[in-house]
């Protein structure tokens, strides 16, 4: 990977979040795309200036978005490009700051290099593969806490469904943020303990918030606890689950076959 291929994520996302909050709070125009969610034209605009700019600067690296139509020919490519123009579009919508930009690249199926933007709250995360990951330029790192009541994860109420587990679920403070991205930079700055999702999980989702976690000292796998991969011919985990070493293990345990 090209050392400067990280530089080159944190600019367009910085460039990104001055797009977005052009709109932000600003009656944005919203509809909604089939069975995945809203989207706005914060959105497209967002994506069609990331796919310009990144493409241009890095013309043989595949292409795969959330708000451009996938092509097969990413398949082909050793780097792709991996992005969620607005991560957390319904908080967006609301107007309210836990929406980012999720900005990865990977290379051969595993992510090198990862950015995640909240332009709201002004606040940067940053990880390659080679070296730590940040927050503002600051290193980070997970708790490690095990798993006790105290514990923090961030879930929603549907994953504590008896079906998912051994027994009854565990207990544990849980709580929510509606970006996938920004849940796994919570997990790796350690504000809070864990964080999972047993749905299928698009890439763009969690590519860049992936590396961070794990870069940070989080162990970070789909929602049964095997190993993610990206670029995969259609672009979708099995959940993903990120948390310290310890309780991501005590959290696999407990789940079912």
């Amino acid at each position: 990977m090209p050392a400067h291929d990280l530089a080159l994520l944190t600019h367009a996302a910085r460039a990104a979040g001055e797009i977005a909050m052009r709109f932000w709070q600003n009656t944005p125009t919203t509809w909604e795309k089939g069975d995945q969610g809203p989207v706005t034209e914060a959105d497209i605009a967002v994506n069609d200036m990331l796919k310009a700019t990144l493409r241009a600067a890095r013309p043989d690296y595949g292409w795969l978005s959330e708000e451009t139509p996938d092509s097969a020919e990413r398949l082909k490519c050793e780097h792709v490009f991996i992005i969620d123009p607005i991560d957390g579009t319904r908080a967006f919508i609301a107007g309210e700051r836990n929406f980012s930009h999720s900005l990865a690249i990977a290379y051969r199926g595993e992510v090198v290099a990862g950015v995640v933007y909240l332009p709201a709250k002004d606040q940067l995360f940053t990880a390659s593969l080679e070296g730590p990951a940040l927050c503002d330029g600051e290193a980070i790192a997970p708790s490690q806490i095990m798993l006790t009541e105290s514990a923090k994860i961030l879930t929603p109420k549907a994953n504590l469904d008896s079906d998912y587990w051994q027994g009854s679920p565990p207990q544990f403070q849980r709580s929510f943020r509606t970006s996938l991205a920004y849940r796994l930079c919570l997990v790796a700055e350690g504000r809070h303990d864990g964080m999972m999702s047993f749905r299928n999980t698009w890439e763009w989702d969690i590519a860049a918030g992936s590396l961070i976690a794990t870069r940070a000292g989080a162990k970070v796998t789909d929602g049964r606890g095997n190993p993610l991969r990206f670029n995969n011919p259609s672009p979708q985990t099995a959940g993903v689950l990120a948390a310290g070493p310890a309780l991501h293990g005590e959290l696999v345990a407990r789940l079912k076959a």
